[in-house]
């Protein structure tokens, strides 16, 4: 049993670095720095490049010996730290991931009307500001689910998917990170409104024309909704070779 504990199990990768399986990371100190100890001059021997060390949430209390070999936070998320620890100097270690994601949804129906809200939380002393239902993508989730489901959440109404018509490229957005904001057009298939009072203070259909002249509505959402009343949408694709559909997405502007 002590022999098991005092080593780390890995694996090589195909660019020369080493993945240690989250498993053999065991939450005993002295356990864990004799056998990272040891699996560095075996690394070294080696001529590896970059180890990858995911720790688990249950041996959170190695981490600090693990930053005094010399590994270094890579990123970290609520069940896992994963560190890294450059055995080659100038050896490439890939960034984590830099942005995050939101949709809005343009929602106009028969009457050209368009579904619009108003947030609950804004600054202080800011009267309503109109603009389109829409949040974060989550996990795994595509572009196309994440519109209808965010515009059902904070309206009630349902939609199916059309296109998308407008995105946006932002810096410097939460934590220091980066943002890109997609647009789908969405057709309603119900009116009915049943508003998300947690976080919106008002929701309604209101004439396009109407939002497009609206003192309350941003220059931003204004462009958006123009975009997205044009003819050269992106509509949804399938190209071959990229199954299953649940991984990919793929939009193209369709002659």
């Amino acid at each position: 049993m002590e022999e098991r504990m005092n080593k780390l199990e890995w694996k090589r990768n195909q660019f020369g670095g080493v993945v240690v399986s989250p498993e053999s990371v065991v939450s005993c100190e002295q356990y864990f720095t004799s056998a990272l100890q040891s699996a560095i001059k075996q690394w070294l021997s080696d001529k590896c490049k970059v180890v990858w060390l995911e720790v688990p949430d249950t041996a959170f209390s190695i981490l600090p010996k693990a930053c005094e070999e010399g590994f270094i936070f890579h990123h970290a998320c609520k069940n896992y730290a994963m560190l890294t620890l450059e055995l080659e100097e100038g050896a490439f270690v890939p960034p984590y991931a830099t942005h995050y994601i939101g949709i809005g949804g343009v929602v106009i129906n028969s009457s050209e009307e368009l579904l619009v809200v108003s947030e609950r939380y804004r600054r202080a002393g800011q009267g309503p500001s109109y603009k389109l239902p829409g949040g974060a993508l989550q996990a795994g989730e595509h572009l196309a689910e994440a519109a209808v489901r965010e515009v059902f959440e904070e309206t009630g109404v349902k939609t199916t998917f059309d296109s998308i018509s407008f995105f946006r490229h932002w810096h410097g957005y939460r934590y220091g990170m980066s943002d890109i904001y997609f647009v789908a057009k969405l057709i309603p298939t119900t009116k009915k409104i049943t508003m998300q009072e947690e976080e919106i203070s008002e929701c309604f259909w209101m004439p396009v024309a109407d939002f497009l002249n609206n003192d309350f509505v941003h220059d931003f959402n204004k462009a958006i909704v123009n975009a997205s009343i044009q003819e050269n949408s992106m509509q949804k694709i399938t190209i071959h070779g990229y199954e299953p559909p649940e991984k990919y997405e793929f939009f193209s502007v369709l002659g």
